[in-house]
C-alpha cells in the first residue's frame, strides 16, 4: 500500500513553484544547473560508481559543487574558490577571498556568484575567474561550531538574494552589484532563500521564518518556531523548500514546519526526539526529510506530513539530495554517499570516502555504531566535528548527470565518480 500511494503521489501532484537555488528545480539540491536535456530524467546509477579522479586541498570542504560545461566550482575553508576541469580533474583557476567559504556557487550566464565567507558577494567571470564586481555586507560571523553553512545566492529577474552573518537579507543588482534593498532580522541569516509567487522565504537564527515581498523587501509575515529546552530560541538553520502554497523548513528546535505561504501559519509540523531535521527536499511532489542525530531519511506527503517510508541511516545528514529517474543520492557525515530508491527508500549501494576506510575503526564498530569507549576518545561536541572531518564526512549536496557524480567531503577532497 505504501508503494501504491507513493506512485499515486508522483502522478497526481505537480509542483507549481520553483526554488531558484542555483537555477535548478530544487528539491533543495544545491549542486546542479540546467542541462541541455533537462526535460529528460537523469539516468540512474544502479551500481556503485567508480572513482574517476579526486582533487585534494588542505582544508575541509562544506561547499557543494556546481557545474557548467567542463568546469566544476567549489570553495573550501582555506578561503580559496576553485574551478576544476571535469575531464581531467586539473585546476583551471582559483580565486581567494578573506573568509572560510561555506556556501555554494551560483552560475548564471557567463558569471559565477560566490558568497565569500568574508561578508562579500563576488561576481566572477566563470571562464577566467576574473573579478567583475564585489558587494560588501557589514560583516560575516559564525554562530557556533555547528553553524556549518553560509547562505548561497539565488537569482530572479536579474536580482541576486542572499543572507549574511550581519543579520540581513540582501537584494543586489545582478549587473552592477549595487544594493537594491536589505531586510534586517534579529540574528544571523545563513539559510539559502526560496522564491515563489513574488515572495522570498528564509530563516534566521533569531528563531523566525520570514516572508518578504520580492520586489520591495517589505515584510509580509514572520513565523516563530516553538523552541526546545536545548535550543530555546529555535534557531532556523535549515533552508526552505516550497510546494503548493507551503514552505518547508527545519529548525534547531527538532521540528520541521509546513508553513502557509500566504498567511504564515503552520499547517503541520514533524517533531523529532534526538535532533534536527534540516534537509528538506521536494522532488516529484514528494517531501524528503533528512535528519541529523535522529539518523533517518523520510519520504512524506507534503500536504499532511504523513510518511510513505522511513529508513534508518548510519549517521547524520546535513547535505541535500540529488535525484535521477528513480533514485536519490545523499551523503552522511560518517563519509558515505548512498544511492537510494525513491519508491522504497532501500539502499542500492554505498560509496565510502578514503578517509572513512582508513579511520573508521578508531571510533566505530564494523556495523558503524560507536565503540563502547567512544566517550573516552571524544569528549566534546567540537571533537565530534573533528572526527567527521577526519572520516571525510559529506556535508555537501552531490552534483549528478548521466555519466558522473561529483561531491565534496570534509577531508578536503572533491570526488568525481563515473559509471
Amino acid at each position: 500500500m505504501i508503494i501504491i500511494s507513493l506512485l499515486q503521489a508522483f502522478k497526481t501532484r505537480f509542483n507549481k513553484c520553483v526554488i531558484l537555488l542555483l537555477l535548478i528545480t530544487y528539491s533543495n539540491a544545491l549542486a546542479q544547473i540546467p542541462r541541455p536535456d533537462e526535460t529528460l530524467p537523469i539516468s540512474d546509477f544502479r551500481e556503485k560508481p567508480k572513482t574517476k579522479w579526486v582533487f585534494e586541498i588542505k582544508s575541509p570542504i562544506f561547499s557543494s559543487p556546481s557545474v557548467s560545461e567542463d568546469l566544476v566550482y567549489f570553495g573550501g575553508l582555506d578561503s580559496i574558490f576553485y574551478a576544476i576541469e571535469i575531464s581531467s580533474g586539473h585546476e583551471k583557476w582559483r580565486f581567494r577571498t578573506k573568509g572560510e567559504i561555506r556556501s555554494s556557487p551560483l552560475i548564471y550566464g557567463t558569471r559565477v556568484f560566490l558568497n565569500g565567507g568574508d561578508g562579500s558577494l563576488y561576481a566572477l567571470d566563470k571562464k577566467s575567474g576574473e573579478l567583475i564586481w564585489r558587494f560588501d555586507a557589514k560583516c560575516e560571523r559564525k554562530y557556533d561550531f555547528a553553524d556549518y553553512f553560509h547562505s548561497t545566492p539565488v537569482i530572479n529577474d536579474s536580482v541576486l538574494y542572499f543572507g549574511s552573518g550581519d543579520s540581513n537579507l540582501y537584494a543586489i543588482d545582478f549587473h552592477t552589484g549595487h544594493l537594491i534593498w536589505s531586510f534586517k532580522t534579529g540574528n544571523i541569516v545563513h539559510t539559502t532563500p526560496a522564491i515563489c509567487n513574488d515572495r522570498i522565504f528564509f530563516g534566521s537564527f533569531d528563531g523566525f521564518v520570514y516572508a518578504l515581498n520580492l520586489k520591495s523587501g517589505e515584510l509580509i509575515w514572520k513565523f516563530k518556531t516553538v523552541g526546545h529546552r536545548f535550543f530555546p530560541v529555535g534557531e532556523v538553520q535549515g533552508s526552505p523548500a516550497v510546494f503548493n502554497n507551503l514552505v518547508f523548513i527545519g529548525a534547531r528546535d527538532y521540528n520541521v514546519y509546513a508553513i502557509d505561504q500566504e498567511k504564515g501559519f503552520c499547517h503541520w509540523n514533524k517533531s523529532f526526539t534526538k535532533g534536527w531535521g534540516l534537509n528538506n527536499n521536494i522532488h516529484d511532489s514528494i517531501l524528503y526529510i533528512g535528519t541529523a542525530d535522529e539518523r533517518v531519511l523520510i519520504a512524506a506527503d507534503p500536504e499532511t506530513g504523513n510518511e510513505y517510508w522511513k529508513k534508518n541511516m548510519e549517521f547524520l545528514i546535513f547535505g541535500n539530495n540529488a535525484f535521477s529517474e528513480s533514485l536519490l543520492y545523499v551523503g552522511t557525515t560518517i563519509g558515505k554517499l548512498h544511492g537510494i530508491s525513491l519508491l522504497s527508500g532501500d539502499k542500492l549501494w554505498s560509496f565510502e570516502t578514503n578517509s572513512y576506510k582508513e579511520n573508521r575503526f578508531k571510533y566505530f564498530k564494523p556495523d558503524d555504531t560507536y565503540r563502547e569507549d567512544i566517550y573516552s576518545i571524544i569528549k566534546s561536541n567540537e571533537q565530534f566535528l573533528d572526527v567527521e572531518c577526519e572520516l571525510g564526512g559529506i556535508f555537501s549536496t552531490p552534483y549528478i548527470d548521466n555519466n558522473i557524480i561529483i561531491f565534496s567531503s570534509t577531508n578536503g577532497t572533491l570526488y568525481c565518480l563515473e559509471k
